[in-house]
């Protein structure tokens, strides 16, 4: 358990552009919508992730934006903080005392897979991960399979002692979703197959049964 009392969950990539809030509103829809209590942290500059909240509609699991004036503790549920790009020092330390899972969300081009390097490099040797408090999985975003450009992340991720939870497609599901306030996992499952099935190895990583 983090030391919030919630379980909390970093989604961090230094790189902007990264796929850190698609990942983090459609983590914060799969658990609304398996009945958690949610709450989600918007630390980045742009705010899109507030803003989808605020566009959710109140027939749907909701989720709520967390007030950071106000404690967790004792609360039960999740805490996914969607982080700034750029997180580092002081900021990277402080947030991983609070978080039990990094996820982190790499794009497949040269740009995105180097600056990932570094900042896994400097993640790893956080205390919070030496010592086992908090731990890493890794995420493909917006990945055309068979492409030379998945394949180059794909052999990327494999260098990493980490677990790879998932290679997520970029598909029109999640646009169209976002505007709307709204998750794949407020789609009709019908329409929502393919996503929610690359989906399922991240959600087991967490021990969240869908």
């Amino acid at each position: 358990m983090s030391k919030s009392g919630m379980r909390a969950i970093l989604v961090a990539n230094p790189k902007g552009g990264s796929g850190k809030t698609t990942l983090a509103i459609s983590l914060a829809g799969a658990l609304a919508g398996a009945g958690h209590n949610v709450r989600l942290l918007d630390l980045d500059k742009q705010q899109s992730a507030s803003t989808w909240v605020k566009r959710r509609a109140a027939g749907l699991p909701p989720v709520w934006l967390f007030d950071q004036t106000q404690s967790t503790a004792g609360k039960e549920g999740w805490l996914i903080i969607d982080s700034p790009a750029g997180l580092h020092g002081k900021n990277l330390e402080r947030a991983l005392k609070l978080v039990e899972r990094v996820i982190v969300p790499i794009a497949p081009s040269v740009f995105d897979i180097e600056a990932s390097r570094s900042f896994l490099d400097v993640l790893q040797a956080e205390k919070a991960i030496r010592k086992e408090r908090a731990f890493i999985g890794m995420v493909g975003m917006r990945v055309a399979p068979r492409t030379r450009a998945a394949s180059t992340l794909e052999s990327f991720l494999l260098e990493h002692k980490l677990p790879v939870l998932a290679h997520l497609q970029e598909t029109q599901a999640y646009i169209n979703a976002a505007f709307e306030g709204k998750s794949v996992f407020d789609l009709p499952p019908r329409l929502t197959e393919r996503e929610r099935e690359q989906w399922q190895p991240l959600l087991s990583w967490l021990a969240v049964r869908q």
